[in-house]
């Protein structure tokens, strides 16, 4: 079976194992797979060649007639979550074809990771940037404040990139060259050495390393 250049998962938690040292190793529970192949997209047509896939399996009731449309042409079932993989060549993928975990990667492998990091909202200065803060004391008038932002006489202005309160998190993020520690085939279970973006049940693609 030809291989894509990634898989579709949803993180399912945190938790330790240990290797053959005794070394307690921090990984991610990710649930990847199976993605079923529901369009190829050639350079001729689209532009470039990839293959659109379908993660999740949704009821056929939940489905309005465009999505019921679309997925008829690769067997019928809807997806919660459908995303693109680039692909060198995609007439070598059927419609309707599962890609499987175990099939795309190995034990040691490296891959990235792309998620949505969690939305913290509407955050100071100490908590999205890491400033330092004033004195904590009761004679202080200055505790969790920006500062000083700018200069009055030149240039007059706040620069910009200045790093202010603001909207944290809920921003695309890809952690990159995460080593494969263990795949549970039968569940279809990676688990990654230690952290990846997002919170539990968000979804993740899962990019192999060329």
């Amino acid at each position: 079976m030809p291989k894509t250049q990634g898989i579709l998962g949803r993180k399912i938690g945190m938790t330790r194992v240990y290797n053959e040292h005794g070394r307690s190793i921090p990984v991610t529970v990710i649930e990847a797979g199976p993605c079923t192949i529901l369009q190829k997209k050639t350079e001729a047509k689209e532009g470039y060649n990839a293959i659109q896939v379908g993660f999740l399996e949704k009821k056929a009731s939940r489905l309005n007639k465009p999505e019921a449309g679309h997925f008829k042409r690769s067997g019928g079932k809807g997806f919660y979550h459908v995303r693109e993989f680039r692909v060198p060549d995609p007439d070598a993928f059927e419609l309707g074809q599962q890609i499987m975990v175990s099939e795309l990667l190995k034990i040691g492998d490296k891959v990235d990771i792309t998620g949505r990091a969690k939305g913290r909202g509407f955050q100071g200065v100490m908590k999205r940037h890491g400033f330092g803060g004033g004195k904590a004391s009761h004679g202080s008038g200055f505790h969790r404040a920006p500062g000083s932002i700018g200069c009055s006489a030149w240039p007059g202005r706040v620069i910009k990139g200045k790093k202010l309160p603001g909207r944290m998190g809920n921003n695309v993020v890809t952690q990159k060259n995460l080593k494969v520690v263990d795949i549970r085939e039968e569940e279809n279970i990676l688990l990654v050495e230690g952290a990846v973006p997002g919170a539990k049940n968000g979804l993740l693609s899962i990019y192999t390393r060329s």
